[in-house]
């Protein structure tokens, strides 16, 4: 598992935790639903943040492809 994805396993469990307790805490009351809303919006972080590293990586390749192509064609 790489650095990233050990940091975002520990905010989703951490986040996960505090909501479980928040849940036995307070209980169902609706300071659940903005416990819930946290935890929604932590993991939506994370995901969108996934997807943006597969976004760039894509990007990058597709960036060394044309560098690849101008060098050859600037050789011939």
């Amino acid at each position: 598992m790489k650095k990233n994805e050990l940091g975002n396993a520990i905010v989703i469990i951490l986040t996960f935790v505090l909501f479980t307790i928040a849940l036995f805490v307070t209980g169902f009351t609706k300071d659940l639903l903005l416990e819930a809303g946290v935890l929604l919006v932590s993991v939506k972080i994370i995901l969108m943040g996934a997807a943006n590293k597969s976004s760039n990586i894509e990007i990058l390749k597709k960036l060394d492809e044309i560098n690849e192509k101008l060098k050859e064609s600037n050789s011939n």
